[in-house]
């Protein structure tokens, strides 16, 4: 297992459904999220990323959990906003074949030049590595960023 260097130069992609888990539920994901927060990773998303997390946590289905935190979406997409920086990445060729906005995560991941793309979603970790980047979930990302669960 490659080993991704320590410190505030590892650059991540956060996939929706980690930036999701870790605002609404917490855990290892938000952890992700502090560690940018406090510079110890950078966090990159793009304009497209930012569209999906708009759309996903306007959902119905996380309004009453959004409702018991006292959140709005905009309030998240903000929050998110100053700890993410955005790129904006040239298209990719077609490379996720089950899931084509899966690309847009790739594509961030290579204008960001980032080592690794947080997901926790198949399509995606199948391809890892992809282009000399990994693909892993939260806790392997841990992991390999050695700070712990």
């Amino acid at each position: 297992m490659p080993c991704v260097s320590k410190g505030n130069d590892v650059r991540l992609i956060l996939d929706t459904n980690i930036v999701v888990s870790a605002l609404l539920w917490g855990g290892i994901p938000r952890r992700l999220l502090e560690l940018g927060r406090d510079k110890t990773v950078i966090l990159f998303t793009s304009p497209d990323l930012l569209d999906e997390l708009a759309d996903v946590l306007s959902r119905e289905k996380f309004n009453k959990l959004l409702l018991q935190h006292q959140f709005t979406p905009d309030y998240l997409m903000q929050r998110y906003g100053m700890l993410a920086q955005v790129v904006n990445p040239a298209p990719i060729e077609r490379t996720v074949p089950d899931d084509p906005d899966d690309d847009a995560v790739l594509a961030c991941a290579l204008a960001a030049h980032a080592q690794m793309i947080v997901t926790g979603d198949s399509d995606l970790i199948v391809l890892h590595p992809w282009q000399g980047i990994d693909i892993v979930g939260p806790a392997e990302a841990l992991q390999r960023l050695a700070v712990g669960n």
